[in-house]
Parts: C-alpha cells; sequence; structure tokens
C-alpha cells in the first residue's frame, strides 16, 4: 500500500484528572527523525512515546506536541509552607527597610513559584491515557497517509501508463529510422563508394547502426516500468526503493537522448524525462 508522509491528526481526552490534547505533524524526510515538545511533567514518557510512534511508522519528519492541563476539581491543594514561610520572612526583612512598605497579602505569597505545589500525578494512569491518545492520533495520521498516498500511487500509475505509450510509439518507428538512417549514410559515402571496399563499407554502416540502436534502452525501460507497479503492490514501505528505480529511469531516458539519430527519437527522450520528474517528485512524499 503506498503511504504518504505528509498528514496531519489531532486527538484530545478530558477527565477528572485534567485534560490531553495531542498533535502530530509528519512531512517528508529520508529517515524516521521524530521532535517531541511536551510539557516537564510528562518528561518522563518520552522514550514511551518514541518507541510507539516508532513502532507505527517507517519514514518521515513527525512532530508531536502534547498539553496537559490538570483539574483542580476534587484535588487537595498542597502548599510548600517552608517556601512560603522563607518568602513572607524575606518580604518583612524588605519592608524593614522601606520607609512606606505596602502589605503583602497571603495570595501574593501562594503567587510565588513553587509555594503552591501541583497536585502529585498518578504516573501509571496518565501513560495509559497518554499512549491510547497517541495510538488514536496515529491511526488517524496513518489513514490520512493512506489516502493521500493511493492518490500519489494513481498519479505514478498514469505515468508509468504515459511511458510505455512513449515507448511503444518509438517502437514502432524504430525500423522507419534505421532505414533512414542508413540511406543518409549511404549519401554521404556516395561519393567516396568506388575507394572504399564494398565488404569494409558493409561492416562499418552495421557498427554504426549497432551504437545507434536503441531497443535494449526500450526494455529497459519497460523492464523498470513493470517494476515500479510490482513495488507499489507492496505492504512495507516503498519510497527508497521508488526513488532508485526514478533513477534508472532517468538513466535509459539520458541514454536514448544520446542515441538518438532523428527528430521523433529526441522528442520520445525529452518526453520520457518530463515524465519521469513527475514521477520523481511524488515518489519524495511516499513512505
Amino acid at each position: 500500500m503506498v503511504r504518504s508522509m505528509t498528514a496531519f491528526a489531532r486527538a484530545e481526552r478530558h477527565g477528572d484528572s485534567g485534560s490531553l490534547d495531542l498533535e502530530l505533524r509528519s512531512v517528508n524526510h529520508r529517515y524516521l527523525e521524530m521532535s517531541l515538545r511536551l510539557p516537564e511533567e510528562l518528561r518522563f514518557l518520552e522514550m514511551d512515546l518514541r518507541e510507539r510512534i516508532g513502532a507505527r511508522l517507517g519514514r518521515g519528519k513527525v512532530e508531536c506536541r502534547i498539553g496537559y492541563h490538570p483539574s483542580a476539581a476534587g484535588q487537595e491543594l498542597l502548599v510548600d509552607e517552608d517556601l512560603a514561610r522563607q518568602v513572607a520572612n524575606a518580604s518583612r526583612a524588605i519592608d524593614a527597610m522601606l520607609y512606606n512598605p505596602s502589605a503583602v497579602s497571603s495570595m501574593e505569597i501562594l503567587r510565588w513559584p513553587g509555594v503552591l505545589q501541583p497536585p502529585r500525578l498518578e504516573s501509571g494512569e496518565l501513560r495509559e491515557q497518554l499512549l491510547d491518545l497517541l495510538d488514536r492520533a496515529l491511526d488517524e495520521l496513518i489513514a490520512t497517509r493512506a489516502r493521500e498516498g493511493e492518490q500519489l500511487g494513481a498519479l505514478i500509475e498514469r505515468r508509468c501508463g504515459a511511458v510505455e505509450e512513449v515507448v511503444e510509439q518509438l517502437r514502432g518507428h524504430l525500423p522507419e529510422v534505421a532505414r533512414e538512417m542508413r540511406q543518409r549514410l549511404q549519401e554521404r559515402l556516395s561519393e567516396v563508394r568506388e575507394e572504399l571496399d564494398p565488404a569494409r563499407l558493409e561492416q562499418e554502416m552495421l557498427l554504426f547502426a549497432h551504437k545507434m540502436d536503441v531497443s535494449e534502452e526500450l526494455d529497459r525501460l519497460m523492464a523498470h516500468v513493470r517494476e515500479v507497479r510490482h513495488v507499489l503492490q507492496q505492504e512495507r514501505p516503498m519510497g527508497r526503493r521508488l526513488d532508485f528505480l526514478m533513477q534508472e529511469l532517468n538513466r535509459e531516458a539520458n541514454t536514448l537522448a544520446s542515441k538518438a539519430a532523428d527528430a521523433r527519437t529526441t522528442r520520445a527522450a525529452v518526453d520520457l524525462k518530463v515524465l519521469i520528474e513527475q514521477m520523481r517528485e511524488q515518489v519524495q512524499n511516499i513512505e
């Protein structure tokens, strides 16, 4: 199955302990590269998240962003009394230095970083909730990749058909091209024909015709197209294999252009290079 590497997914969960929201974004990349953005209280789950993503995705640059908002409802408020006492003592010491100090309220002390402690997290339950949320987001991401990949596969399939059509049309012209090439060569050598050995002349013409023969290039082009279609039917990641096949197709098209003996062959080589480049651009997005 063809899968794209470009997709987006989002999932969220609300419960008594708070709310979790998770976003996944992926774009094309040569390998699997993960970037995780998560709050400090969830940092202990980073390796679990990476393992879960790596087990489901083969390639792509994946960004995972997680937000966590704990709920205060039903939770006991925890105060760091030692820190609060230090803040209050420091406030009184500063008041003694001032001419007209203003009173510091208890709410201002509670707002001091670290005085009011967040509720203790149940790490096991939170891990289960977060991994379940990640699985839901991954399901959506993979489904999106599959839908876009189906479109990419159909586009590549159409280009493969166009390549086959160009090859078959050119193959049908090869006998005519060979006759025209032989006639032009004979005309050029007509003035010196009497000075050349007829057997040697025929041998040179055959050698020249062999050098200009493009049937092997056309055969290899067709073989590569068949392999592209075969790869598109596989279930495992195929992007690198398809990229290699695009290089091979382009190499044959270049050879065809270099051996072109007439305008039709040159035009066919150009058409093939355009089709191959169109496929190559789409292959860059395939996992």
